[in-house]
């Protein structure tokens, strides 16, 4: 798989181009787009493409700029530049290929076969040992989309054990929580033009969708997009003090994407906080806004804090510790009394029809995000229904949604049945690369823990079970490896590597080295 920073400052540009990319099924992934020069250097810093489809007039950093800076910094083999150009740009495209960039486009004439012949010729160049390291990397970027998928569910549903496991995963995650002020939105996407989609064309649609939201809101003030299934997503608004009215903002918006996509979308916008933290708060109320949308008033915003019109919604924190267990550990048992203790607290009050959804719909975004393929999953297992999982926002009574809960239960208890020796040796592994590649960071069991989203005792149980070391070991393990790597290699000082290791002192480090290798750092050095 072949990652793509796309760069350009025309939001539908950017959409058609992804769009055109996607329905490819070539192994490419747009992994990021940037508006300008300057922001698609801050991307790549999170995370290196190896294609770039540049834009060459933008603002702040054009793309002349742009590849001339990363030849800089990079060199003149990667990654791969592709120009995209209007008519008017020809001479600057003939110049950015003396920057080494390898092919340049126009707009406006551009197809999707010639699209498909570039990217070929692409491929082409790297050759068989870039398609292995393209894999490695789409594996990595694979698992970093399924961590953030996971942060951000458990940060709309407050399913954090702590601050503390919140910061950590959001630093490893390169996710930024500083702003001032947040206001979060719970929105649908609607059409009478999907029913007729096969679901490969709907979730097309909707990533389009999508990513035309976030490039249009991100020209006003920084967002995270996330997407619950395909037609419903939240959307973070973030520095909203900032903002003079919020739902014109969203409403230019979405008129925006009904003009290219005919796509109508409802939104409930919630109130504002200051804390990352109350940003579960902020989405049970946008939860809650939107139960009041109509064709007529597409965007419903809750009125102030004071408001207690959220208090009906369901809060699935309740079960918060049952819950992180049961998917954390894959454990039937205890997803099947979840779900049990729930329905019967329903039949109790079948009256309460909006908590039911609520319910249903709040496990049914934990499942698809955070398992590996749960969209795929559940698509397959509700396949003989209309509209397949979706038809959870068909059911029109409190008794249907418990059948629908029924339902749901059987399908994630017989998965997890299936998968859960497979998911504890998957975190080991998981956890295994994260300390290969963080050598040079100070690593403690608490620390990793948290940035998985598992406790410490049971993070230290699996890596007994699953692993020929303990946990420390293994560590320290990965640490002298390195070290003799810079040792030899980097001709670095015994002091110096105990210090960028995060040893401590280099007596600690002599003593850990030696424990491991059977000799000194000095007496490894003088070895031939």
């Amino acid at each position: 798989m072949y990652k793509i920073l796309i760069v350009d400052d025309e939001p539908l540009a950017v959409v058609g181009i992804r769009s055109m990319i996607e329905s490819l099924n070539m192994d490419l992934q747009v992994i990021d787009t940037a508006g300008n020069g300057e922001d698609a250097l801050k991307s790549m810093e999170k995370e290196m493409p190896d294609i770039i489809l540049t834009d060459i007039k933008m603002p702040v950093m054009d793309g002349l700029e742009y590849i001339r800076t990363c030849r800089d910094r990079y060199g003149h083999n990667k990654p791969v530049f592709i120009m995209l150009t209007s008519y008017e740009d020809f001479r600057m495209a003939k110049q950015a290929i003396t920057y080494n960039a390898m092919e340049y486009l126009v707009k406006v004439e551009l197809t999707e076969e010639m699209l498909r012949d570039t990217m070929e010729r692409v491929i082409e160049q790297f050759g068989p040992s870039d398609d292995n390291a393209g894999e490695s990397a789409a594996t990595g970027s694979s698992f970093l989309y399924r961590m953030r998928d996971k942060f951000m569910i458990s940060l709309l549903h407050d399913l954090f054990e702590s601050e503390d496991q919140f910061r950590l995963q959001a630093r490893d995650l390169g996710l930024v929580f500083d702003h001032a002020q947040y206001i979060c939105c719970y929105g649908e996407m609607l059409s009478s033009q999907l029913s007729s989609l096969s679901y490969a064309q709907h979730s097309s649609l909707f990533s389009g969708c999508v990513s035309m939201m976030t490039n249009l809101v991100e020209r006003s003030v920084p967002c995270h997009m996330i997407t619950l299934d395909s037609s419903h997503f939240a959307m973070i608004l973030c520095d909203t003090d900032k903002l003079s009215d919020p739902a014109d903002l969203l409403d230019r918006v979405f008129t925006s994407v009904h003009n290219y996509y005919n796509i109508s979308v409802r939104c409930g916008i919630g109130i504002a906080v200051s804390s990352p933290l109350s940003i579960c708060d902020s989405f049970q109320f946008a939860r809650s806004a939107f139960r009041r949308c109509s064709d007529d008033t597409p965007i419903v915003t809750t009125p102030d804090k004071g408001s207690t019109q959220a208090h009906d919604a369901f809060n699935i924190t309740l079960f918060k510790t049952d819950l992180i267990r049961a998917f954390e550990e894959y454990d039937p048992a205890l997803l099947a009394d979840i779900v049990s203790r729930l329905s019967d607290l329903l039949k109790e009050h079948p009256g309460h029809y909006v908590q039911a959804l609520d319910l249903a719909s709040n496990l049914l975004y934990l499942s698809i995000s955070i398992l590996p393929d749960g969209e795929d999953i559940l698509n397959e297992y509700y396949s003989d229904t209309p509209d397949s999982y979706l038809s959870l926002y068909r059911m029109n009574s409190v008794t249907q949604i418990i059948e629908w809960l029924d339902r749901y239960s059987d399908c994630m208890c017989r998965l997890f049945e299936d998968r859960r020796r497979d998911h504890k040796n998957r975190i080991v592994s998981d956890v295994k690369k994260y300390i290969s590649e963080h050598t040079h960071d100070k690593l403690s069991l608490n620390e990793v823990a948290a940035i998985f989203g598992i406790s410490p005792s049971y993070l230290s149980q699996l890596f007994g079970k699953y692993n020929d070391t303990g946990f420390n070991e293994y560590i320290n393990t990965c640490k002298i490896e390195e070290a003799k790597r810079l040792l030899r290699a980097e001709n670095y000082k015994i002091y110096e590597v105990a210090d960028m290791l995060n040893f401590g002192s280099e007596f600690y480090f002599s003593k850990v080295f030696k424990k491991i290798q059977g000799v000194t750092p000095s007496e490894y050095i003088a070895k031939p």
